[in-house]
C-alpha cells in the first residue's frame, strides 16, 4: 500500500464510520450528544442518509473502509480521522486529548486487526503524550505540521517525531485559545491543503510565524471569510489536487476555490458536521493516496 504522505494526492483508500455504527441509536445520541459537546442531538436517520450520501461522493474516487461498531466509543468515533496517523510504515495510533475518546485508537486497532483497515500499527502515543489526527497534517513527503493546542501536547509531538525518525521533518504550530480547552480546535480548522502549493486557510488565527512559512513555501493561500470560519469553510477535503469535498453553506469560499481553479463538490452535512464540529477531513481516515 502506497504511504499517506500527502494531504492532496488521488485518495486510493479511506476509512470511514457510519453513524448507526458510531451513534449506535436515538437512545445512545440522547444520553451523549450534551457531554460530548454537540450543539445539538443528531437525528439518526437523517444522519444516516446525509451520510450515505458523502461516501458516495467518495467512492467515485477512492476504495471505502467502514469502520465496525465499538461498544467502547462515543458518537465522536464518527470524526475517524483523529485516532490515528498513517505514515509510510503504517498506522500510528494516537492518544486523545479528550476525555470522552480515549478508547478510539484501541478501537481502531481492533478494527485493523479484523481486516477493517489495511494497515499494520506501527507505533502509537504513550501517555503523557496527546496527539490527535485532526493535528497531523502532510504538507509534502518529507514535512509534517502538528498544531499544539488543547488536543495535542509537546510531549506527544516528541514522540511523533521519533516514530518518524529523521527522514521526516516535524514543525509544531502554537493554536490559540479561542473558545477554551472543550473547542475543537484542530489545526485542521485553520488549513487544509487541497493541492501541492495551495490551501485554504482562515488566516485571522494562524500564527504569524507559520503563516510567513507557508508564504515562503510558495503556497498559495485561499482565504477563508469571518462568516464562513464556524460553518467550517475552512475544512476542505482534497480527493485529489484542486478536485475538494466541502460542506454546504460556505458560499463564498467555495466561490474562491473556484477562482483558484478548483472543482467543488458539496455535501450537506447538518447532523454528521454541523452539530458535532467536524467537517470531510475528521470525517475520513485517509489510508492510500496515489500521485
Amino acid at each position: 500500500m502506497t504511504a499517506v504522505l500527502s494531504e492532496v494526492d488521488r485518495l486510493a483508500r479511506v476509512a470511514v464510520k457510519h453513524p448507526r455504527d458510531a451513534f449506535i441509536d436515538q437512545q445512545t445520541i440522547a444520553r451523549q450528544w450534551q457531554d460530548l459537546r454537540f450543539t445539538a442531538a443528531p437525528d439518526l436517520e437523517r444522519a444516516s442518509r446525509e451520510h450515505d450520501r458523502f461516501v458516495e461522493a467518495l467512492s467515485g474516487v477512492a476504495e471505502v473502509h467502514r469502520l465496525p461498531r465499538d461498544e467502547t466509543t462515543t458518537l465522536d468515533s464518527i470524526y475517524v480521522r483523529d485516532g490515528s496517523v498513517v505514515c509510510d510504515r503504517g498506522l500510528i495510533l494516537c492518544r486523545m486529548g479528550k476525555s470522552q475518546r480515549v478508547d478510539e485508537p484501541a478501537a481502531q486497532e481492533r478494527a485493523a486487526a479484523a481486516g477493517h483497515m489495511p494497515m499494520t500499527v506501527c507505533g502509537r502515543i504513550e501517555p503523557p503524550g496527546r496527539l490527535e489526527g485532526g493535528d497531523v497534517i502532510w504538507l509534502d513527503g518529507r514535512t509534517l505540521v502538528v498544531g499544539r493546542g488543547y488536543r495535542t501536547n509537546a510531549d506527544g509531538i516528541r514522540q511523533l517525531r521519533v516514530l518518524l525518525g529523521s527522514r521526516v521533518e516535524v514543525t509544531e504550530v502554537p493554536l490559540p485559545h479561542w473558545h477554551g480547552q472543550h473547542d475543537v480546535m484542530h489545526l485542521m480548522s485553520l488549513i487544509s491543503p487541497i493541492d501541492h502549493g495551495m490551501a485554504v486557510v482562515y488566516s485571522r488565527l494562524l500564527p504569524v510565524p507559520f503563516r510567513e512559512w507557508l508564504l515562503e513555501r510558495g503556497i498559495h493561500l485561499v482565504e477563508v471569510p469571518d462568516d464562513e470560519f464556524d460553518s467550517m469553510g475552512t475544512n476542505v477535503l482534497a480527493l485529489a489536487p484542486r478536485r475538494c469535498l466541502m460542506l454546504a453553506g460556505n458560499p463564498r469560499t467555495r466561490a474562491a476555490l473556484e477562482r483558484a481553479g478548483a472543482d467543488v463538490i458539496e455535501y450537506e452535512g447538518t447532523e454528521i458536521s454541523v452539530k458535532g464540529g467536524g467537517g470531510p477531513t475528521c470525517l475520513t481516515r485517509p489510508l492510500e493516496r496515489m500521485p
